[in-house]
């Protein structure tokens, strides 16, 4: 047992002669129309089998109302089952949840939900304490399909609609809210009783409904007035003449012409009255049969002409029976007898019908009020007749089947007879004519229907401005039009669902017919768009939703209509794309030319209004989606070209404006040490970078040489980069130089290092570039977006700035460095290695060989400047030279020295620093646990991607490799332990028991015959003592199992009896 998509539950075994079971299995379910499947299996007494036999199965779809016991179900049988009869008793009942008010099958209709009349399961559903809700749902789905809140409804019996009234559709009632009127109809009084009250309880309504007094009401006030009516009703008919018609001779009159008044007023009446009959009226006054059903026809025909729709079921029936008798082709192939009058009739219904079949086709879906017809036929006598209006010819293709059989009815009537059928060339032209004028009608239709919802529109104002949408204006025309072009996708849709498998034959001819449907709006669609202004575009929406239906359908793709709206819109596309190219040079021009160079997004406010613009353009025309390859690759080629020239162009003038604005300097006090980087600057790298990372999405390719304008463009913007780079490095570098300059003039033996060094300075210009440095590096982190950019100007800078001052200290190496130049150079160093270095350049970067080379050198002569040596030297650098020699003479004898104590640690053998067995045992386990979370992992992800229902059915594929050896081993085995049972079953006893029997008795009668005493002497009636004795053993044999019992009781009561005879006769 088992709800779909579930979990399942199986029983124990039970014997087939008390198929008992007794098991209570429950499912939990959040369907609320689930599936319950019972199947019924037979154990396999075979030794190779594995499965059981199948013998039976069902599906039950319940609900929450669903409650049987003892309920016997036949099951569906299997080919395995023998039985002629397969039933279950089962137990279903299923738990309504405490949210769930009422629920079952009802019919609905409303404006904003279920918008069509259909059968559904609804359910009231509690949502909070206040809250309510009229959900519908589908079979095994969780989720409702439709749902509306009850809130600001107010609920109320109905009166029946007779167009919306069904066999299981009786009872009406309605839940009303302002601008909304929903509609339902149940089969059962009590159950649209049940609705009203659970929703009037939901609602809160103040009205309580009141269920209108039904003619069953009625019947007890009619008791009481019934033979005042009988009274009345007599007295009526003799003042209507009744007697005189009842009394008169019926072989006066002719029955043919009544008959057809009489059934006209038949049809007439079946409108108020369920149930009629003409079958006696014909028996009893023999009204001929094809006369019958002409009448017959001929009513119907004019019923069809009032706006009724007949079944052509029907029609089908009564034609072929008239058709028959007048060609004398009649299937029981009895004689039949036709008067000239009913031929003449004949063919003159036949071309009323004809035209009204013709009609029907042409207008399958025509809006109009008509009432269907169906009757039911028994002894070619129409019994009773439903109608009900509806409002179109076939709608949705209802009735079932009815546009299908018109069509089968057609070929009838165009056929010359019965015997000889029509040609499917004479019947394709007439439907393909029907079609041609089907499509005039239809789009007539939808083009009135637009207008009249267009007209409906009220054009918007506000107090500046009047929105431009009048009848005259183009923009007014184009968005009728795409109205127009909805209602007709919506209307062809329709057709394809409906009434695609009526035409089914006549495919082609459909697919005709919707050419020439769209042909009609083709002629408007020109006609709108040649109104349109040069400069407008508002005509692409119009390509875009008619293109998305034409791509997508299987024949109208690349048709007739497809190729002439590729036409119309080719013109237009390319007239669009050379605007906006020339529109996007201008921005480029006249935009770099004002620009005020101000961060904006990624770039300045120019780039980013060109960058937009040009993927804006992409993306519209990569949504059109154009039919044809060729025009579309040639677009897709174009743009891609465009929007590499325009970035090339963006980049020469970013270039020009950056070589400006690098020149102008930017000094901030006055000296070089002062200087700052503009940002200005930075937003134009910024500009080049974003431009760098854009053009791969706007310049590659989609097919073909995916890089054919991308590679170019990215090989200038790069050019670029590299110039900018140099140049602002450059620029950073000669702020070194004129420090390093000023730091010249206290080069030893100068003229100005003496005067300048009665000043005393510190350190002032190391101070000012370090200051300078940092800003500089401030600015190009927070400026410039890219780091990977940012992060290779700084190890540039580094590197640069580091072989400045190595080639400067080059050039005085025979000269000894001032005080000042040292101080300021110790400064320099030291800051900007902690300042790049914090930036993210590299240590290989920071300590090159030249750093390396200038520390030592400037730490050397740092040193001995300072050095105090401990006795009065007069150089103190070298002092310094042999002090360091003797105290690293020292170090080595003291590093050589031995102790006298040997202080080393004891040796580490191998076997106890490396435990090899520990990390083999180690790496196994690591090994075993990743195999498990490597199977665990698979089955997880298997899950994962599965429905992760449990595999019960042993259907594994067999991975052995000696699978197959096995098994004729395993069968050998079995075939010779059953030859073996079958000899030992066969073989027979050497031994027979009964003749063993019979041998024993046979040697006990002789025994007693050669015995000189009685065999059961010792069996004589006991003394008092011999009772006492054998009390024990009387208890021990209490143990003996009952048959043994009943034998000792026996030959104890013989032996008793013998004892009495011998006592008695003692001469014996």
């Amino acid at each position: 047992m088992e709800v779909e998509s579930g979990e399942k539950y199986r029983t124990e075994h039970a014997e087939a002669g008390k198929p008992v079971w007794e098991s209570l299995a429950e499912f939990p379910t959040n369907q609320i129309l689930p599936i319950i499947k019972v199947k019924l299996f037979m154990e396999n007494p075979g030794i190779l089998s594995l499965d059981d036999n199948k013998l039976g199965k069902l599906s039950l779809q319940i609900d929450p109302t669903f409650n049987k016991t003892n309920w016997w179900v036949d099951m569906i049988k299997t080919k395995n089952t023998s039985t002629d009869e397969l039933k279950v008793k089962l137990d279903v009942r299923m738990e309504k949840p405490q949210n769930l008010k009422m629920c079952g099958w009802c019919y609905a209709r409303g404006k904003n939900v279920w918008k069509t009349w259909k059968r559904r399961y609804y359910a009231l559903v509690q949502v909070s304490q206040y809250c309510f809700a009229t959900c519908s749902y589908r079979e095994k789905k969780s989720e409702p399909t439709e749902m509306m809140p009850l809130e600001g409804y107010t609920v109320d019996y109905a009166e029946p609609d007779n167009g919306l009234i069904m066999h299981d559709a009786k009872y009406f009632f309605k839940a009303v809210r302002e601008g909304d009127v929903v509609t339902f109809a149940t089969n059962e009084e009590n159950e649209r009783h049940s609705w009203v009250q659970a929703l009037y309880r939901a609602t809160g309504q103040a009205h309580k409904p009141t269920p209108p007094i039904t003619a069953t009401t009625k019947s007890s006030q009619g008791t009481t007035t019934s033979g005042q009516k009988d009274q009345i009703d007599g007295d009526r008919s003799k003042i209507l003449g009744f007697d005189e018609y009842i009394q008169s001779d019926p072989c006066k009159f002719d029955h043919h012409d009544l008959f057809k008044a009489l059934q006209a007023a038949t049809l007439d009446f079946r409108l108020g009255d369920p149930y009629c009959s003409l079958a006696k009226y014909c028996s009893r006054y023999g009204v001929r049969g094809c006369l019958r059903h002409l009448y017959y026809l001929n009513d119907l025909l004019d019923r069809a002409e009032q706006t009724f729709m007949i079944d052509p079921q029907l029609l089908h029936y009564s034609y072929v029976f008239c058709a028959s008798h007048v060609s004398g082709n009649r299937p029981d192939s009895s004689v039949s007898t036709i008067t000239m009058e009913e031929k003449d009739r004949f063919y003159e219904i036949k071309q009323r019908l004809k035209t009204f079949l013709e009609h029907q086709v042409t207008n399958f879906r025509k809006f109009d009020k008509s009432k269907l017809v169906i009757v039911i036929l028994t002894n070619e006598l129409p019994i009773y007749s439903i109608l009900f209006l509806i409002r179109f010819a076939f709608p949705f293709g209802r009735p079932d089947g009815a546009l299908k059989a018109t069509l089968s009815l057609l070929e009838r009537v165009l056929a010359k007879d019965l015997s000889t059928p029509i040609s499917r060339d004479d019947i394709r032209y007439f439907i393909r004519k029907c079609l041609e004028n089907a499509a005039y009608t239809n789009y007539t239709r939808v083009s009135d229907q637009a207008k009249i919802e267009g007209e409906r529109e009220i054009p918007q104002q506000t107090d500046n401005e009047i929105v431009y949408n009048n009848d005259d204006s183009p923009r007014k025309k184009i968005d009728d039009l795409i109205h127009l072009a909805e209602l007709c996708i919506e209307l062809l849709q329709q057709d394809c669902e409906h009434y695609q498998e009526a035409f089914k034959q006549y495919n082609d001819l459909l697919i005709e017919h919707e050419e020439i449907f769209w042909s009609l709006f083709a002629v408007d669609m020109e006609h709108v768009i040649d109104q349109q202004p040069i400069e407008s575009w508002d005509s692409f929406p119009l390509f875009q939703l008619l293109n998305d239906y034409l791509r997508l359908h299987d024949t109208l793709s690349n048709g007739r209509f497809h190729q002439q709206l590729r036409d119309t819109f080719a013109p237009l596309v390319i007239r669009y794309v050379d605007l906006m190219e020339s529109c996007i040079a201008q921005s480029i021009h006249k935009g770099f030319e004002k620009e005020n160079w101000k961060s904006k997004t990624r770039g300045c406010a120019t780039s980013e209004d060109m960058l937009w613009k040009l993927d804006a353009l992409q993306c519209f025309i990569r949504d059109l989606h154009w039919p044809d390859a060729m025009f579309g690759e040639h677009l897709e080629k174009r743009l891609k070209q465009m929007a590499s020239d325009m970035i090339e162009a963006c980049g020469k003038r970013v270039w020009r404006h950056f070589e400006i604005w690098i020149k102008k300097g930017g000094l901030i006090g006055g000296t070089s040490s002062d200087y700052l980087l503009p940002s200005e600057c930075c937003v134009m790298v910024n500009v080049i970078l974003d431009c760098k990372v854009q053009a791969l999405k706007l310049c590659a390719l989609h097919s073909g040489d995916l890089h054919q304008y991308h590679t170019r463009i990215d090989e200038y913007l790069e050019r670029i980069l590299g110039d900018m780079s140099k140049s602002l490095i450059q620029k950073l570098v000669s702020v070194l130089d004129s420090v390093l300059k000023k730091l010249s003039r206290y080069d030893e033996g100068s003229f100005f290092a003496q005067i300048l060094s009665l000043t005393k300075p510190i350190n002032e210009d190391g101070q000012a570039y370090v200051s300078c440095v940092n800003a500089n590096l401030e600015q190009l982190r927070q400026r410039i977006s890219d780091e990977i950019f940012t992060l290779n100007i700084f190890e540039e800078w580094y590197r640069q700035q580091t072989h400045f001052i190595f080639m400067w200290l080059g050039e005085r190496t025979e000269i000894s460095l001032h005080p000042y130049q040292l101080a300021c150079l110790l400064l320099i160093l030291k800051k900007t290695h902690g300042s790049f270095e914090l930036q993210g350049v590299q240590d290989k970067d920071l300590n090159s060989q030249p750093h390396s080379s200038i520390m030592q050198r400037l730490h050397g002569l740092s040193m001995h400047k300072s050095y105090q040596p401990t006795i009065p030297a007069s150089n103190r650098y070298l002092k310094k030279k042999w002090d360091d020699k003797y105290y690293s003479e020292h170090r080595i004898l003291i590093r050589d020295a031995r102790p006298s104590v040997d202080t080393r640690p004891p040796p580490t053998y191998m076997h106890l620093h490396m435990k090899l067995k520990k990390i083999q045992l180690e790496e196994e386990r690591m090994a075993t646990i990743e195999r498990d979370n490597r199977i665990l992992l698979e089955k997880m992800t298997h899950t994962m991607r599965t429905t992760g229902c449990v595999n019960n059915r042993n259907d594994y594929e067999s991975k052995s490799l000696n699978q197959e050896k096995r098994r004729r081993e395993l069968l050998r085995v079995s075939k010779e332990n059953e030859t073996m049972i079958k000899r030992i079953m066969a073989r027979k006893n050497d031994t027979d028991g009964e003749n063993w029997k019979n041998s024993w008795s046979k040697n006990t009668s002789y025994l007693d015959n050669i015995a000189k005493y009685n065999p059961d002497w010792y069996l004589s009636k006991p003394n008092s003592r011999q009772m006492n004795d054998e009390k024990p053993s009387l208890k021990r044999s209490q143990s003996v199992p009952r048959e043994d019992k009943k034998d000792v009781t026996t030959v104890f009561n013989t032996n008793e009896a013998k004892t009495k005879n011998i006592e008695n006769n003692p001469t014996q």
